[in-house]
């Protein structure tokens, strides 16, 4: 495998499109405008109502998905991936080869996102420390759904928001990243928090406080699949993103997300390479202030962007952020997809043929280690340009659809539109930086 191919993950540059840089920002920050003004004069009561919205599922789909054969098939597979992957982890070799690197950085940080998008919470289902949990309670006889304390509200999901910091980090600035050790360290820690959290607070825990389920259900807020109740439904992605409850920490998981994956273009952009080179300071010093700086400015122009606007009798500015963060999911989803997409296809395809060979030494254990890998989307250069910008600009226009949907149920009506020009503004500036750096990349 060319050293080059886990890295290769950026836009491929501003000459891969068949118009200028300039002219994408410039109709991008248009199409955002152009949107908030149809929304302002068509778009002016409540549309969505998580306890009305959405149409029963299939009685037959509903009927496989409520099965306990079902739940029990996905975590069966989440279970023996894991398992797999960490006797890779154990016994295989400290090699860039070892499949362990493809399966943590590309299929479950990267795949998680469309696999949400298309079949829901998929972490939920396939959670293996969420097994772990199941089968000890089992034992024990307990409940794995509670724990021996209740969780604290006022957490929220801070401690998720700490473990994709982490993750980020991992990734991006520890000079070490592709080392076996550091990343079983890494996984080996996580496990013991879960498994710890989940008995001391049971599910709840995994719900608030896992890294990985609370980015795959956030995501999954994008799918056409909800809850009414205990009921499935079909129902508009806008609708499933407007029932995310807004709680503490939602900010600060929407900022790590979007702000790590700035960063990540930012860092490989000749700006930053050459300021890097021209600095006395060591390379992990800046980059651990680049990424905290990506982080916490995108939350700081967020929250700047809430509070700026007009209150109602039971609002409190310091609520906003929380009850605006939802809007941030599609715009997330959106860069991912511009960032990673020939990443997630193309060391995706690597990933599964050294999954045949986790030991490095021949073996050909699932019939994938001589496959040939497809570099058709980067012998498609235009195409995969226009499909990221598309993502981009898509998913921005979805949070700003999300942001007035909120404004309106919320904000008193002298305030419904004026309101939200503070936060127009910041998306329009995510917009821009977005694009800017995904071209600069």
């Amino acid at each position: 495998m060319p050293d080059w191919i886990p890295f290769a993950h950026g836009l491929g540059g501003a000459k891969d499109l068949p118009i200028s840089p300039e002219l994408v920002i410039a109709g991008a920050t248009a199409a955002l405008v152009i949107s908030f003004t149809v929304l302002a004069v068509a778009w002016r009561t409540p549309r969505y109502d998580e306890s009305t919205s959405g149409r029963p599922a299939p009685t037959w789909l509903a009927t496989i998905v409520e099965s306990s054969w079902w739940r029990a098939l996905w975590r069966t597979a989440g279970f023996l991936l894991f398992l797999y992957v960490a006797a890779a982890a154990v016994f295989g070799k400290d090699l860039v080869i070892n499949p362990v690197f493809g399966v943590f950085y590309v299929w479950l940080w990267v795949g998680l996102v469309p696999l949400s998008l298309v079949f829901g919470p998929v972490w939920k289902a396939i959670s293996p420390v969420r097994t772990i949990n199941l089968a000890f309670a089992k034992v024990t006889g307990g409940d794995p759904d509670r724990g021996v304390f209740t969780y604290p509200e006022r957490l929220g999901y801070w401690p998720a928001a700490l473990g994709l910091f982490a993750f980020v980090w991992l990734e991006l600035v520890y000079p070490y990243s592709t080392e076996l050790g550091p990343v079983r360290l890494w996984c080996a820690v996580y496990v013991a928090v879960m498994f710890v959290g989940g008995a001391l607070f049971g599910s709840t825990f995994y719900e608030r406080a896992d890294p990985f389920e609370v980015y795959s259900t956030l995501v999954s807020r994008m799918s056409v699949w909800g809850r009414r109740g205990d009921l499935l439904v079909v129902r508009s992605p806008l609708a499933n993103l407007d029932a995310t409850p807004a709680r503490p920490g939602l900010v600060g998981v929407v900022a790590v997300l979007f702000g790590s994956t700035a960063y990540d273009s930012f860092h490989a952009s000749t700006t930053w390479i050459k300021f890097v080179q021209g600095s006395t300071q060591s390379v992990y010093l800046l980059g651990n202030i680049g990424l905290l700086v990506f982080c916490v400015g995108v939350g700081l122009v967020f929250v700047l962007g809430t509070v700026l606007t007009g209150l109602g009798e039971d609002l409190r500015r310091r609520d906003l952020p929380n009850l605006f963060a939802h809007s941030v999911v599609p715009i997330v989803a959106g860069y991912v997809v511009a960032h990673y997409l020939s990443y997630l296809l193309q060391v995706g395809q690597v990933t599964l043929i050294q999954l045949s060979d986790p030991f490095s030494n021949g073996s050909n254990f699932l019939g994938t280690a001589n496959w040939e890998i497809s570099y058709w989307i980067s012998y498609h250069p235009t195409f995969l340009a226009t499909t990221k910008v598309v993502a981009v600009v898509a998913g921005h226009v979805l949070g700003v659809i999300a942001a007035h949907e909120r404004a309106v149920e919320i904000l008193p009506k002298r305030h419904q539109l004026t309101g939200q020009l503070p936060l127009l503004v910041a998306m329009i500036a995510f917009t821009v930086g977005g694009l800017f750096l995904l071209f600069k990349a």
